[in-house]
């Protein structure tokens, strides 16, 4: 898609630092991080949010929550714990219409989120 900031930060057009990239993933540091970790894990595949995914996409989905529990040990935060967060329109907080998993951790979190 040529307006989603996330296919051209995929596609190279945008910068994004890079953590992590595959054929199927791609994972990438916050630019306004909420916590000392924080990576978005997104498909390179456009799928603008999750309710939009189909059984089409349980490979993908697998390898997104594989990769975010990957750069948690990687990034040392699996000990102490991290949370996992996929937001869903408006209300919930999606700001960009491309499907992406927030991994977050470095500190403790409270609950409920807001």
């Amino acid at each position: 898609m040529d307006d989603c900031i996330f296919c051209q930060i995929i596609e190279g057009k945008l910068p994004g630092t890079k953590l992590y990239e595959d054929d199927s993933v791609v994972a990438i540091k916050d630019k306004n991080p909420a916590a000392p970790v924080h990576v978005l894990i997104m498909p390179r595949e456009h799928i603008p949010s999750i309710k939009d995914i189909q059984s089409s996409h349980a490979n993908v989905l697998f390898k997104m929550f594989e990769t975010a529990n990957n750069l948690a040990k990687e990034l040392g935060i699996t000990d102490r714990g991290y949370r996992l967060t996929i937001n869903c329109g408006p209300w919930a907080g999606q700001s960009v219409y491309h499907l992406h998993l927030h991994l977050l951790g470095g500190r403790a979190m409270s609950w409920p989120p807001g």
